[in-house]
């Protein structure tokens, strides 16, 4: 099975292209890639909490699916120790934009499999997240005793994401 790309090589902000269209000939992306996020809220949802955990970007760039799944993964599996009731956590941001590759032919008999750069839209390889300077990628809501497991958890998930992160504590 071949292995995905490198993040860096889908990092940069480009211009999205994913209209999907009921009409075959106007829909440039024949497929939509399966998401790879399993679930967008954690925790009690109901329930008031004192904090407010946010982590925000802070440059401009794409998050894979992924990477939002393993960051989600990682910090969830600190936080559900507490109980399911004891923390809210949310997923901010949706991976609407669609990742293309136009595969190029190497070695022997290339240049008759090969279009090059002549029809070179690409298929879709998978999905990324847009986030803009300063945009919210993870939320928590926990209560005081809880905190100090809530800051671990959101750093845990900055190592995760392809960017330097900010972590903003607000009082509710």
């Amino acid at each position: 099975m071949a292995r995905i790309r490198k993040g860096v090589s889908y990092r940069r902000l480009e211009r999205p292209n994913t209209r999907i269209s009921k009409y075959k000939k106007k829909a440039f992306i024949k497929a939509n890639p399966a998401k790879k996020i399993v679930r967008f809220n954690m925790g009690d949802a109901n329930k008031k909490f004192q904090y407010t955990l946010s982590l925000k970007a802070r440059n401009a760039l794409q998050i894979r699916d992924n990477s939002l799944e393993s960051a989600r993964m990682s910090s969830n599996r600190l936080l559900e120790p507490l109980g399911p009731s004891s923390y809210f956590m949310r997923l901010r941001v949706y991976p609407f934009h669609i990742l293309r590759e136009n595969p190029l032919a190497t070695g022997a008999g290339a240049d008759r499999f090969s279009t090059g750069m002549q029809k070179s839209f690409g298929k879709p390889i998978g999905n990324a997240a847009r986030i803009m300077k300063g945009q919210t990628i993870f939320e928590v809501c926990v209560d005081e005793p809880n905190l100090k497991m809530a800051k671990e958890a959101m750093k845990r998930a900055s190592h995760k994401i392809p960017c330097s992160c900010i972590l903003e504590v607000t009082k509710n």
